[in-house]
């Protein structure tokens, strides 16, 4: 007889995404994905920071400043676009992604291109933003599959 009790295909690549998301520097929003082929081998991972060779104490994490330039967003890549560049074997078609956050209308697009049919989130916190409603749209227009993580209520200890 098998072992009962162990985690579903979604618990394990969302748990992945959020363990993703931990290693996020931003102060406000850590998110994390996890990105794994039609038949369940994980591609690749990624959480939201700055891009490879910029510090993370020399740029700002702020959310709000009359200069765009003092926030993190002109600077911050978010965990899908990290996910989808961290990739080195090749496509991406037919794939699905894992987020804790759903995509914004530019990793949207960028998740459309890489030819990922499938988008599982976690939270939509910011669903009636623009860039989350732009996003829905493309994805209804481009055959993106899209659907919230059902949560289990599972909780999982790992000790490092």
């Amino acid at each position: 007889m098998k072992r009962e009790g162990y985690i579903s295909w979604d618990e394990y690549f969302m748990g992945i995404a959020a363990l993703s998301g931990l290693r996020s520097k931003d102060p406000n929003t850590q998110v994390g994905c996890c990105i794994v082929s039609e038949d369940n081998k994980i591609l690749s991972m990624g959480y939201n920071g700055l891009p490879n060779g910029c510090e993370d104490d020399e740029f700002p994490w702020e959310r709000e400043s009359t200069d765009m330039l003092a926030t993190k967003y002109p600077y911050v890549v978010h965990s899908e676009l990290n996910a989808i560049l961290n990739y080195r074997g090749g496509s991406l078609d037919g794939s699905k992604l894992y987020v804790s956050l759903f995509p914004c209308n530019e990793c949207a697009k960028a998740i459309i291109q890489a030819g990922i049919r499938t988008v599982v989130y976690d939270s939509d916190k910011y669903a009636s933003t623009p860039a989350t409603r732009a996003a829905k749209r493309m994805f209804d227009a481009a055959g993106v599959r899209y659907y919230q993580y059902e949560r289990t209520g599972r909780e999982i200890k790992i000790s490092l």
